[in-house]
């Protein structure tokens, strides 16, 4: 991130042009802009900020036509889509009508909170106290920064140019007005900035249409009882609106007359819970790596416990002296404490040495990726219970044994009861093999997705027991011949007799065949078979694989 230097060279003293331009509005509104009954804001919007927020997480120029889509309709796009047509409301369709060569891209609120917190904090370095409205339109007080740099008009340029040359955002508008609401209409009137008058919040509010209150049934509604503007809806009684339209109607009213009653309210800056050391001389050995972050480790656990939350998934990034970078987020069933995090950066620090990380250690990053409330995670009234006694004992064992020491099973995707079983670390959660993809695809094809249709596979309930090493067997008709299957999947003969090794059985019931053809387009890995149920004279039912000319047995039904 850039340094917001032209900001500051304008609170030395430098003035920018447009704020030079209006320096004798500003400064004749000074005095009068800290009236005792009003509160002052100052907006900043900056249009199209989901278009924004995707540049700048991606690292690209949005300088082509972008538009992102949520429930099919259009809720930012770029000037470029603009300009081709494309406009906020608009369906999909409409809009790539619009625009042959516009991308589409998904909305996310995640990505824009938090590409937004880099504006909020590059707009507090200069002016304390802002209030997040939402993302992409935040608001200050503008009587104490105004006084400090001399007008309005400058304290409105000197944000913007804080945040245009620090963060690279194209596109951004102030507005100050006497109340949130007028002054977040004024930003969308600025060019860039737009600062109405005290006392000139109802005029400036009265000619622009209803549908800025931002309520869809009163948007619709008033224009058909010939209330198109917010004047006109202004002009109506506060009695008789509160009558018809209930409390909601009565505070749309108030802002319509430009008596906004809300005032800005600052956020609370979240406690700074990272903690990152770096190594001087650089470290090569994985045990001087451990007992040197021992204490950042408990420094990074105490703070969380003075905030009142507890860490449940954390990311630890390990910077090598060739700039290696190794990043790993861990998870555990409980919290993590301090020796926990020790553990973590160990087995990182032994899993990368000589694949991810050719070099010596020199810094540690540690960062709480999810936290939880505390109180979530305290003793019960009769102690911690059986399943926090398990977690300790297994993690103890864990820590001595290293990550992969301890070892739960899960199930994971595919078609064959082989590769379905996952062993997965303690502490990993099962969400993990979902994120994973569950167990590997035969023929080194990486992991199989749990999430598929998987057609062929085993319905539940699955095999008690399954082979590791499917076991060879025969299976047999009543004269003595092999059953077969034909191309029509045609039985040669029912199955009578089960031969597992020197033991014969005797088949009492038995079920199939079930065809699995997969990967036809693949002639190296294509695999034909047909399953059965076989359920032999002890009672014991089998799960068997016809491949070829050869039987299988592939689990067991205890």
């Amino acid at each position: 991130m850039k340094s917001p230097e032209p900001a500051v060279d304008a609170l030395r003293g430098r003035r920018t042009p447009a704020a030079a331009a209006s320096r004798a509005v500003g400064r004749g509104a000074r005095s009068p802009a800290l009236p005792g009954d009003g509160d002052r804001c100052l907006v900043l919007w900056f249009p199209g900020w989901a278009v924004t927020a995707w540049a700048l997480a991606e690292g690209v120029d949005a300088a082509f036509p972008v538009a992102v889509v949520a429930a099919n309709r259009v809720v930012a796009c770029s000037p470029e889509a603009s300009a081709e047509g494309v406009a906020t409301g608009q369906r999909r369709r409409e809009a790539q009508s619009r625009c042959a060569d516009l991308i589409v891209l998904p909305a996310d609120e995640a990505r824009d909170n938090r590409e937004f917190s880099a504006v909020v904090e590059c707009v507090e370095r200069l002016a304390p106290g802002v209030q997040v409205v939402r993302p992409g339109v935040c608001a200050l007080r503008s009587r104490g920064f105004s006084g400090y740099v001399g007008s309005e008009a400058e304290a409105a340029e000197v944000l913007l140019e804080a945040v245009v040359t620090g963060l690279g955002v194209t596109t951004a508008r102030a507005g100050i007005a006497d109340g949130l609401f007028t002054a977040l209409q004024a930003a969308y009137a600025g060019d860039p900035v737009r600062i109405v008058p005290p006392g000139g919040a109802a005029a400036f509010l009265a000619p622009l249409p209803v549908s800025r209150l931002g309520d869809e049934t009163l948007a619709g509604l008033l224009p058909r009882l010939g209330v198109h503007t917010l004047g006109e809806f202004a002009a109506l009684g506060a009695p008789a609106v509160r009558d018809r339209f209930g409390e909601h109607g009565h505070r749309l009213h108030l802002l319509a007359s430009g008596r906004d009653p809300r005032l800005v309210r600052p956020r609370v800056p979240p406690p700074e819970l990272t903690r990152e050391q770096h190594f001087e001389p650089p470290l090569a050995l994985v045990d001087q790596v451990a007992f040197t972050v021992r204490g950042m480790a408990e420094e990074f656990i105490t703070a969380l416990t003075a905030a009142g939350l507890a860490c449940t998934e954390l990311r630890v990034e390990v910077t090598g002296e060739q700039d290696e970078l190794v990043v790993r987020t861990w998870l555990t069933p409980g919290v993590f404490e301090a020796a926990a995090v020790v553990d973590r950066i160990r087995w990182q620090l032994q899993a990368a040495a000589g694949t991810g990380l050719h070099s010596a250690v020199t810094s540690l990053r540690l960062e709480p990726v999810v936290v939880d409330a505390l109180a979530h995670h305290a003793p019960g009234l009769f102690g911690s219970g059986t399943d926090e006694r398990v977690h300790h004992v297994l993690s103890r064992v864990q820590a001595m044994l290293g990550h992969d020491g301890v070892v739960t099973p899960r199930i994971g995707g595919g078609r064959w009861l082989a590769e379905r079983q996952v062993l997965v670390p303690w502490g990993d959660r099962p969400a993990t093999v979902q994120e994973a993809g569950g167990g590997a695809v035969p023929g080194g094809a990486g992991p199989a997705p749990v999430d598929r249709p998987w057609p062929g596979r085993v319905p539940d309930p699955l095999p008690s027991a399954v082979f590791g090493e499917p076991r060879p067997v025969q299976v047999l008709t009543a004269d003595g011949g092999t059953v077969g299957v034909g191309e029509r999947g045609q039985l040669s003969g029912a199955p009578a007799v089960l031969v597992d090794g020197d033991t014969r059985r005797r088949v009492r019931g038995w079920a199939g065949p079930w065809p699995i053809d997969e990967r036809t387009w693949d002639p190296s890995r294509h695999r034909r078979a047909h399953r059965f149920q076989v359920v032999d004279d002890a009672g014991t039912a089998w799960l068997l694989v016809l491949q070829g000319a050869r039987w299988w047995a592939e689990g067991r039904y205890d």
